[in-house]
């Protein structure tokens, strides 16, 4: 398999997907975010003072997605049919998913790894007066299937 994004002469390209079937595509990220013992009771209490964190990272995450094209200079900019951003909360963990759909000529993993990320980052952002310590990890691609290349599942 070769890459895509450069042409004869090594140049950055947007790939012409005109030519490419139209189908229904999905993929769905996840990542996590690990918090301190009174970062996740603040949290789940909604005891942060910025806001209700999982409702503010849900909104931005979406909009994360809906933006992708315009934060990485190859990506397409797609019409999603829906996205999606959810939360499961382990321990002091809070993992992310992330999903996106459309129908068209190209994928949505970039949009729902976009997601993941910037809910993430929203949740780092409020909670970072009570803990600067978080991690964030574990931020993959879970499936994604529609188009040529065909389906995948981690």
């Amino acid at each position: 398999m070769e890459f895509t994004h450069f042409d004869d002469n090594k140049n950055a390209v947007m790939v012409d997907v005109s030519d490419k079937d139209i189908t229904n595509r999905v993929a769905i990220a996840t990542g996590r975010i690990t918090l301190c013992d009174e970062a996740i009771q603040a949290v789940t209490g909604k005891k942060i003072k910025k806001g209700d964190v999982l409702t503010v990272a849900q909104v931005a995450g979406i909009m994360g997605q809906k933006r992708t094209s315009e934060l990485i200079p190859m990506c397409h900019n797609i019409n999603l049919t829906s996205s999606k951003i959810t939360f499961e909360i382990e321990g002091n963990d809070i993992i992310v998913f992330s999903k996106a759909k459309t129908t068209g000529q190209t994928g949505v993993e970039m949009e729902a790894l976009m997601g993941v990320n910037i809910a993430l980052l929203t949740i780092y952002d409020m909670c970072k007066a009570i803990d600067k310590r978080m991690l964030i990890s574990d931020i993959h691609l879970l499936e994604k299937t529609g188009g040529k290349s065909g389906d995948f599942y981690f």
